[in-house]
C-alpha cells in the first residue's frame, strides 16, 4: 500500500473527484488504480481561507515499487504503514488460569475484549450497575436530585467515558496503531464509520449505550463473564503477590493476573489498596470550572464565514494560559453542542462534567477550564490528593444549596470580584440546577486569580469568550487520577507481582481512546505472562 498525505480538495468535492485527484497525484492510469481508503480527513477552516478537506489515504496499486521510486523524495508519497492489529499470544487448549479485570470503563473493556479475543475467557468484577439501569439511575440525581452511590456517572458499565463527549481522539503516541484496532472495535459494534477517519473523531453518549452492549456480548460469546454490583473491598497478597479479591457482598475471586482498570473516582478501592500495601504515589492533575457560552458565539469566533457548514459542525477550541502567578490555566474535555452534567459519585458532594450527544445541536457550548495543581499543593502522601478534592467538592455541594444543584457565576461578575444574582442570555444546562453565588469561594485562591487572569486572554484568542453573560459552573475537580499505582516495564505493580494497574484511575491514561490502547497493551502483558511469552 502507498501512503498520500496532505491531499487537498475544496469542501463541496465528489467521490469522483477524489477518485481523479488520487489518479493525478500518482501520475497512473486509471487501470491502475486498484482501489484505496481514507485513512484520515481533516479541514482547513481558517476564516480566511478557502474552506478544504485534507485527506491521508492508504492507496492499492499495480506496479507499486516502481511508483515509489518515482516519488522517493516526495514526503507525502510514502509506504503506506501496517495498522492492522496483530494478536501477540493466544491461550493454549485447556487453559484454566482465568484473569479477572476491575472495572469495565474503556479501559477495562478493552482489556477484557483482547483477553477474551485471545482466549483467556476474563472474568470482569464491575462495582456498578449494566449500562441502561446505570443511565436510568443516573437521571435520577439530574432530574429528582437521588444520587446513587454505586450507579452514577463514574460507576459503571462503560465508566465515566459513557457520559462524556464520546472523544475518540488522543495525543498519546501510538507507533503500534492500537488506536487504530480500538476504533475498529467501536466500528464493530455499531460506532458510526466515519470516525475510523475523521480528524476528530466522537461516538456522542447515547450512541455508546449501544456500542458499550455489544462488546459486552462479544467477551461473554467468547467465554468471558462480566459480573455487575461487585464491589471489591480487600486485595489478597501472599508474599508479594496478588492471589485474588474479598469484595463487599462477602465472595471471593481467585487469580494470580489481576488488572486494575478502576477509573479515576474509586476512592475507597485507593484506600485498600494502599492498606495492603501496594505501592502508589501522589501525581498533578487539575481543578477549575465549567465554562458555558451560546454555541454560535463560539461558531462565528473559531470559523467566521464557515460557521454553521454541516461538514464542518460545531466548533471546539483549546486554549492555554500561563499565569503570573505560575499556574496553567487551559480548556478541558470541551463539549461542543453539549451540556454540563452532574458528576459526583459520593453524597452531598457536587462535581461537574460536559457531554454530548453525536449530533452536537444542543444551544451552548462548554469546557472545563481547569488550573494546574501539584502534589506540593496538597502534601500527605499518596492518598492526599483525594482529600483535597474531597475538600472543594462539600464545599461546592454548601454553595449550591446542599441539594446536589451546583454553585455558578456568570463571567463579567467572577471576573470583577462580585457575587452572581441573576442570570443573563446564557442559560446554563447543568441539572438538577445552578444557584447563583461567589465563585471566589469554592477554590483555593491561587486557583481564582489564574483563572480571573486566563479568561481575559482567552478573549483574544476567541471573540465573546469573556462575555459577561457567560456562566461559570463549580466544580471541575475529576480531570485526572490525582495518583499513580506505579508499574514497572511489564506493565505490573513495582511491588506487587500480577497486579497490573491501568487505565486512567492507575494514571496510565486520559480520556476514552487512550484508556481503551492501555487496556491493550495490559491485555497483551497479561496474555505474555500467562502463557510464558
Amino acid at each position: 500500500m502507498i501512503q498520500i498525505t496532505e491531499l487537498r480538495l475544496p469542501i463541496d468535492h465528489t467521490p469522483e473527484e477524489l477518485h481523479k485527484s488520487v489518479i493525478d497525484k500518482l501520475q497512473i492510469d486509471s487501470s491502475d488504480l486498484v482501489r484505496f481508503n481514507i485513512f484520515k480527513r481533516s479541514h482547513d477552516a481558517r476564516k480566511n481561507s478557502t474552506l478544504s478537506l485534507i485527506y491521508n489515504l492508504h492507496v492499492q496499486v499495480n506496479h507499486e515499487e516502481e511508483l515509489l521510486k518515482k516519488f522517493a523524495h516526495d514526503p507525502h508519497i510514502q509506504v503506506a504503514p501496517d495498522t492492522q492489529y496483530h494478536y501477540l499470544a493466544k491461550a493454549p487448549p485447556g487453559f484454566t488460569k482465568r484473569p479477572i479485570v476491575i472495572g469495565f470503563g474503556p479501559c477495562g473493556i478493552f482489556a477484557a475484549l483482547l483477553l477474551a479475543q485471545m482466549g483467556f475467557r476474563p472474568i470482569v468484577l464491575e462495582r456498578g450497575k449494566a449500562v441502561r439501569q446505570r443511565t436510568q439511575d443516573t437521571w435520577g440525581l439530574w432530574r429528582k436530585n437521588i444520587l446513587q452511590p454505586e450507579s452514577n456517572v463514574q460507576f459503571g458499565e462503560g465508566g465515566a467515558g459513557l457520559f462524556s463527549d464520546g472523544k475518540l481522539y488522543s495525543q498519546i503516541k501510538d507507533p503500534q496503531f492500537y488506536g487504530r484496532k480500538v476504533i475498529a472495535e467501536f466500528i464493530k459494534a455499531g460506532a458510526p464509520p466515519e470516525i475510523e477517519f475523521v480528524a476528530k473523531p466522537h461516538i456522542g453518549t447515547f450512541r455508546l449505550v449501544g456500542v458499550v452492549e455489544r462488546m459486552r456480548e462479544e467477551i461473554i460469546q467468547l467465554g468471558g463473564e462480566i459480573h455487575f454490583s461487585r464491589h471489591v473491598t480487600e486485595f489478597l497478597i501472599e508474599k508479594g503477590a496478588i492471589r485474588g479479591v474479598n469484595l463487599a457482598d462477602g465472595q471471593q475471586f481467585f487469580s494470580d493476573h489481576i488488572v486494575l482498570a478502576l477509573g479515576h473516582s474509586s476512592r475507597d478501592t485507593f484506600y485498600a489498596l494502599h492498606h495492603a500495601g501496594v505501592f502508589m504515589e501522589p501525581k498533578p492533575f487539575s481543578v477549575g470550572f465549567r465554562i458555558e457560552h451560546p454555541q454560535s458565539i463560539i461558531d462565528h469566533a473559531r470559523l467566521g464565514p464557515h460557521a454553521g457548514n454541516p461538514i464542518i459542525g460545531a466548533a471546539d477550541y483549546k486554549l492555554v494560559h500561563h499565569a503570573k502567578n505560575g499556574r496553567a490555566v487551559y480548556s478541558f474535555c470541551m463539549c461542543p453542542g453539549g451540556t454540563v452534567v452532574a458528576a459526583t459519585s459520593e453524597p452531598n458532594h457536587v462535581v461537574t462534567n460536559g457531554m454530548s450527544q453525536y449530533s452536537r445541536n444542543e444551544r451552548n457550548a462548554n469546557a472545563g477550564i481547569v488550573v494546574g495543581i501539584t502534589p506540593q499543593d496538597y502534601p500527605g502522601g499518596p492518598l492526599a490528593g483525594i482529600e483535597f478534592q474531597r475538600a472543594i467538592e462539600a464545599q461546592a455541594y454548601v454553595l449550591g444549596g446542599s441539594n446536589y444543584e451546583a454553585p455558578g457565576q456568570l463571567v463579567g461578575d467572577f471576573i470583577q470580584g462580585r457575587p452572581s444574582t441573576q442570570l443573563g442570555s446564557v442559560i446554563p444546562s447543568y441539572k438538577p440546577g445552578v444557584h447563583l453565588t461567589d465563585l471566589r469561594n469554592s477554590l483555593p485562591e491561587y486557583v481564582i486569580h489564574a483563572m480571573q487572569e486566563a479568561i481575559p486572554e482567552f478573549d483574544k484568542k476567541i471573540k465573546g469568550f469573556a462575555m459577561h453573560d457567560a456562566i461559570l459552573t463549580g466544580v471541575e475537580t475529576r480531570t485526572s487520577s490525582p495518583l499513580r499505582i506505579t508499574r514497572g516495564r511489564d506493565f505490573q505493580s513495582v511491588n506487587i507481582q500480577g497486579l497490573y494497574p491501568a487505565g486512567e484511575g492507575a494514571g496510565y491514561a486520559g480520556g476514552i481512546l487512550s484508556a481503551g490502547v492501555d487496556g491493550i497493551k495490559v491485555a497483551q502483558a497479561v496474555a505474555l505472562s500467562l502463557t510464558g511469552g
